[in-house]
């Protein structure tokens, strides 16, 4: 009898070792799951975020904005304005027709670099002095790394209603 309780006592004791086998077995899964998962989601939210500054948002919610009175403004004269979203546009009025032909809004920021460009009167130009880029009155390239990279100035739509001078620039969504 003592061979049939050693053999029982052996079979159950096999029992037990495969039972915690198993249940090792099944937490060993479990813990490589959440680990490849908590990583998986790691590596994922920082190529979300490189993707947000890589491409941001290129919404434009941009609404119409009173900018001048046609009569305050006579033809060969430009002026700055700032949209909400701080935007800097230079609005130049090349006729006097009355309607928005006459005119033409160009972002004051040079595409190469982002510098600050001017208009030359004497040199009928915007100039950037950071390069000595040169745009022409419509906001073509004429020399420097924009004409090289064929960078023009980005324009603005404009309306004239009213005698009154309109532009659609960007504006910041509230949350």
């Amino acid at each position: 009898m003592p061979d049939e309780a050693q053999d029982a006592h052996t079979d159950l004791s096999a029992a037990e070792n495969a039972d915690r086998t198993g249940r090792r077995r099944v937490l060993g899964r479990f813990a490589s799951f959440l680990m490849v998962s908590g990583l998986a989601a790691g590596y994922g939210m920082f190529a979300a975020l490189i993707g947000r500054f890589l491409y941001p948002n290129r919404d434009f919610s941009g609404v119409w904005q009173f900018v001048t009175d046609l009569g305050g403004f006579p033809v060969g004269q430009s002026l700055l304005f700032r949209s909400p979203r701080g935007q800097q546009v230079v609005i130049s009025r090349l006729k006097d027709d009355g309607n928005a032909g006459d005119f033409v809004a160009l972002s004051s920021i040079c595409p190469h670099l982002g510098c600050q460009v001017h208009w030359e009167s004497q040199n009928d130009r915007f100039f950037c002095p950071c390069h000595n880029g040169a745009f022409d009155a419509a906001g073509q390239p004429l020399s420097g790394p924009p004409k090289d990279d064929n960078q023009p100035l980005p324009q603005f739509p404009l309306k004239v209603e009213n005698n009154l001078l309109f532009i659609q620039a960007g504006t910041d969504r509230l949350a």
